[in-house]
């Protein structure tokens, strides 16, 4: 995947090194929880913290760096979530939208405070939509790799761009849909929502050399990655590697197989108009 020389906007955030300023909000035991949820059933961290937390009761925030960042690995998230902003831009000015990049891509270890909670780095990446921010811990990318089996730049992108899907998603209003609809089941708003943002990483991968004069831009292969990163962290593929049975009734996500089918749907289109998970009786 080509990346380097890509545009960077510095919407990063860095908190690393920097644990939570507070340890209100959830708590331990409510941490504990999504640690659980997220890798024995498959449960956003999310959807677990508003549930313990109420609304999604915020921890204090330590200041992090704003800006660009010097290391190799911050200035990949910088360029990708950037570039995933001048594929959304034009897309929502047809649609006579205006498009708000997320308030910033916080880059953290192990721990951080959130606007949804207080954030750990085992509950991998994440959007939190009262804050509207992506939460990374970069250690995530050894455990794409070693755990899930995902390796490559482009598989790291398609998580990045998978987060900023949930993004687009919140400005259209898509996470209200969702949130009515449950947040657990095969076909609940849950696993909805998620795959669309699946297949909106997958409008990006169509449109990143486009925006970028081809200074970003993905082959074949990349695509391939980005489809085995997606059958990683299916549901079913969860549930088994934690040594448990398939349930998919506590889907919230989707399966290996439906994320593939979803991201593939709009790499191949490029248009967000066939990633309408919410329009269809299966997705």
């Amino acid at each position: 995947m080509r990346w380097q020389g890509g545009r960077q906007s510095g919407g990063i955030e860095d908190r690393r090194g920097l644990g939570p300023a507070g340890v209100g909000g959830i708590g331990v035991g409510g941490v504990v929880l999504a640690l659980i949820g997220y890798f024995v059933f498959g449960v956003s961290p999310t959807t677990t913290l508003n549930a313990v937390g109420g609304a999604g009761a915020p921890v204090e925030q330590p200041q992090g760096v704003q800006g660009r960042v010097s290391d190799a690995a911050g200035q990949f998230v910088d360029v990708i979530s950037t570039n995933v902003s001048d594929v959304w831009t034009p897309i929502f000015r047809q649609e006579d939208r205006s498009y708000r990049p997320p308030a910033a891509v916080v880059l953290y270890s192990q721990a951080t405070g959130t606007g949804c909670g207080l954030g750990q780095s085992a509950m991998g990446p994440f959007y939190c939509p009262n804050d509207r921010k992506v939460y990374l811990d970069l250690a995530f990318w050894q455990e794409l790799e070693g755990r899930f089996g995902a390796r490559g730049d482009a598989a790291k992108a398609y998580v990045i761009a998978h987060e900023m899907g949930h993004h687009v998603q919140h400005l259209l209003g898509a996470d209200e849909i969702a949130q009515r609809m449950g947040a657990r089941g095969a076909e609940s708003g849950s696993v909805r929502l998620e795959l669309q943002a699946d297949c909106y990483a997958g409008v990006w991968a169509a449109h990143a050399s486009d925006v970028s004069n081809g200074q970003v831009a993905l082959d074949p292969s990349d695509i391939e990655d980005g489809l085995r990163a997606a059958a990683a962290v299916g549901d079913d593929t969860l549930q088994k590697q934690a040594g448990g049975r398939v349930a998919p009734d506590s889907f919230t996500h989707g399966s290996s197989a439906q994320r593939m089918r979803w991201f593939r749907a709009g790499a191949q289109s490029g248009d967000p108009s066939a990633c309408d998970t919410f329009g269809t009786d299966k997705p």
